[in-house]
Parts: C-alpha cells; sequence; structure tokens
C-alpha cells in the first residue's frame, strides 16, 4: 500500500505514523538507528506490506497491470488502494479525509530532520501538494503513476498504468473492498501487541 494507506494504519500515534511513512527509505540494518514508536512504525509498514502482497486480492489486482508492468504491477496496485481508500466513506465521512491529511503532515513535521535526507526532500512536496488529499483524484492518479515510472529502472511510460485503471476500474475497487477491511484489523492486532513490549 501507498502513503494514505500506510498513515491511516498508523491510527492517529506520530511516532507510529512517522516510522510507518519513512520505512521505505530505510535499509537494512538502518532501521536500527531509531527507537520507540518510529522503530514500530518502520516494523508495522513492513508487516502490512507483506500482509498486502500475500493477499488473494491483490494477487487478482496486479495480474491487471502485470502483462504491461510485470514485477511493477504490485507498486501500481499499492497507489490504486490509496485511491479506493480515499474515497471510501466507511474509513472518511464526507470532509473527513482533508482533516486526516492535515493532521499527518502537521504530526510527521517534527520527525523529518532525523529522517533519511531523502524523505526530507520530499516531504514538502508531499504537503504543498498534498498527495494524500490527492489520491481520490484521477489527476492525483495520473501523476502518482507518473512519479512510479520515472523512480524505476525499467519503466518509461505510465498512460497504460493509467488506460488499465480506468478500464478494470470496477474491479480494483472490488479487490480493494476484499482486502482493505482484513488489513486493517492486522494492523490494528500488530500494533495492540507490539505496543505490550
Amino acid at each position: 500500500m501507498n502513503y494514505l494507506a500506510h498513515a491511516w494504519l498508523s491510527f492517529n500515534e506520530p511516532g507510529i505514523l512517522a516510522g510507518n511513512l519513512v520505512s521505505d527509505f530505510i535499509k537494512g540494518k538502518k532501521k536500527f538507528d531509531y527507537a520507540g514508536d518510529v522503530f514500530k512504525g518502520i516494523e508495522l509498514h513492513r508487516a502490512i506490506d507483506t500482509y498486502t502482497d500475500t493477499h488473494d486480492a491483490t494477487r487478482e489486482a496486479k495480474e491487471v497491470f502485470r502483462p504491461y508492468y510485470r514485477l511493477y504491477a504490485g507498486a501500481f496496485v499499492d497507489v490504486v488502494y490509496d485511491h479506493f481508500l480515499a474515497r471510501d466513506e466507511t474509513q472518511f465521512p464526507p470532509g473527513g479525509l482533508e482533516t486526516f491529511c492535515e493532521d499527518v503532515y502537521r504530526q510527521v513535521a517534527p520527525y523529518v530532520p532525523q529522517m533519511p535526507e531523502r524523505f526530507q526532500q520530499m516531504f514538502p512536496y508531499m504537503r504543498s501538494q498534498n498527495w494524500l488529499l490527492n489520491y481520490q483524484y484521477r489527476q492525483g492518479m495520473e501523476r502518482s503513476f507518473r512519479g512510479l515510472v520515472h523512480r524505476a529502472a525499467y519503466m518509461e511510460e505510465s498512460q497504460t498504468a493509467l488506460a488499465i485503471f480506468d478500464e478494470h476500474y470496477v474491479l480494483l475497487q472490488s479487490c480493494y473492498r476484499q482486502f482493505f477491511p482484513g488489513v486493517y484489523a492486522f494492523a490494528r492486532a500488530w500494533l495492540d501487541e507490539a505496543k505490550k513490549d
């Protein structure tokens, strides 16, 4: 899953949120440079990713991207899940997403100076362009898909991904609906157990 879902599955705990958002920027043993809730957030992110990658609904969603994007299919599905989460009124009532996004940026900001340089450079753009809020819009998806292609070594265009997203929208939404309640319960249980330590 992408930034919005990882933020939502941090359950409004600032340190967990900071670790959850920064995890992809921290490789190998560098995670041990962080302590407390930030470390738990990094570990939670990785547990969520494992759960996501092995879920039947995610496997089904990946198949629509795989013929064109092969190993990167999962990255596109991560962004797609954020789109459907952003539009999910069972999670965010009207106006709720905007308030949530503002809270995320405010809570993460104090942690940014201790984060890897790449995250420090990215965060101002994430905040000023409100990436989390814009997952709900098609233009936000288009920008996110372009960003994936820009960061990947072997992809050259994102328009095919956008066309796939449009063509298979109902199927992808169904995959999200099959998947999200389970990952929400998983993340909540994982964090409750981790806080016992």
